[in-house]
């Protein structure tokens, strides 16, 4: 299996390889400040700053936790995710209704909405700070923090029609947390990269395929199917995936 190739501050559209260094990113979120940024710096960005809003609701969440790593020629936001049982409950309560979404475009989960309210306006002056070479904005993000990075992105567009066809989102087999908020009363990003039961990427899968290979997935482990959406979910097995998806 070949290994990824360093990560490359000038590309300017989707690739397998980035995608690959984004989910480096998005897990490096969950480490310590000092640790993210002794990653950041040694993936070439020579500016990090560090951000922990607490929050003031009754989220199952301290706080949102987010970073921004630039370079010369790339500026990285990274939005930490949360854990996926306290995730999916919170997505799944009826009580939480949607409240307009950015500029007014449609509508977000309240959740997603206060979540990135904490924090996003750091997120934004810090952005137009390091943002002084005309360098590519890159938002990334696991679990909760996919959410996040999705719709800080649409925030600094204005609208989310300027993020259609720079926004992918990669689903790993059962993973529950995709799985929420429900459909129809919420959609997701349209462009999807699925991985299969046995950890094949796929750009697209016909539904009954699809649904085949959930079962497949969900029955793996006879002694613990209901596991299933959790293992799925942890970022380690998306960044083990992605990478294995290069050299394959």
């Amino acid at each position: 299996m070949s290994a990824p190739t360093p990560l490359n501050h000038s590309v300017s559209g989707y690739s397998l390889n980035h995608a690959y260094w984004l989910a480096e990113a998005a897990r490096a979120a969950y480490k310590s400040p000092e640790q993210a940024e002794r990653l950041a710096d040694g993936w070439g960005f020579d500016r990090f700053r560090h951000f922990s809003s607490p929050h003031t609701m009754p989220f199952p969440l301290e706080d949102t936790q987010a970073y921004v790593a630039a370079s010369e020629h790339m500026i990285l936001v990274a939005f930490r995710g949360t854990e996926p049982e306290n995730l999916r409950d919170w997505l799944s309560d009826a009580n939480t209704p949607p409240v307009p979404g950015p500029a007014g475009k449609g509508f977000v989960h309240h959740g997603f909405h206060r979540a990135l309210d904490v924090v996003h306006p750091k997120v934004r002056d810090t952005v137009a700070e390091f943002k002084d070479n005309g360098q590519s904005v890159w938002f990334t993000g696991h679990s909760l923090g996919g959410a996040l990075a999705m719709l800080s992105g649409a925030r600094m567009h204005c609208e989310a029609q300027a993020l259609k066809g720079r926004t992918f989102r990669f689903v790993n087999n059962n993973d529950v947390v995709p799985q929420v908020p429900p459909t129809p009363a919420f959609h997701h990003v349209d462009a999807v990269r699925y991985f299969d039961a046995g950890g094949k990427l796929h750009d697209r899968m016909p539904t009954p395929a699809l649904l085949a290979d959930k079962v497949r997935g969900a029955t793996a482990d006879l002694f613990a199917p209901a596991s299933d959406g959790v293992r799925d979910h942890f970022v380690d097995r998306y960044v083990e995936l992605l990478e294995k998806s290069l050299g394959a």
